[in-house]
């Protein structure tokens, strides 16, 4: 089935597609949709333990960059013996989680850094009675 070293990096890769998968379940989209979403998903993460195994080095990487650089606005990578339909709906996947990836991205302070709150006012002198 698998091998014993993948195991590490596939556990990441769930904690990092849970967020999005909560986001769908808490949507207006289908049961059916979603679960189409959900398998979806099993085979990015699959493509991307395959690119682990055939290049050893990126396992140095984190593996929410290696999501991150696997999905952007044109879909995802070609999926190993997918039909063209397959690849469309693999592809509306990628699309959908970059743009979710990419707004939860956007909302949150860079690694390392807090986010900034804005100084709290000085009292205007004038306003004294």
């Amino acid at each position: 089935m698998g091998w014993e070293k993948d195991l590490p990096p596939g556990e990441r890769l769930v904690a990092c597609f849970r967020p999005f998968l909560e986001h769908l379940v808490g949507s207006d989209l289908s049961a059916k949709t979603i679960q189409r979403h959900v398998d979806n998903l099993w085979v990015l993460g699959g493509q991307i333990i395959r690119d682990l195994n055939e290049d050893p080095s990126l396992r140095k990487l984190p593996v929410d960059r290696l999501l991150h650089d696997a999905v952007d606005t044109d879909g995802g990578p070609l999926i190993h013996n997918g039909s063209e339909e397959e690849q469309r709906s693999f592809d509306s996947t990628c699309r959908r989680l970059h743009r979710f990836l990419t707004h939860t991205e956007a909302a949150r302070p860079p690694r390392g850094e807090k986010r900034s709150h804005p100084p709290p006012r000085a009292a205007d002198p004038q306003s004294r009675p």
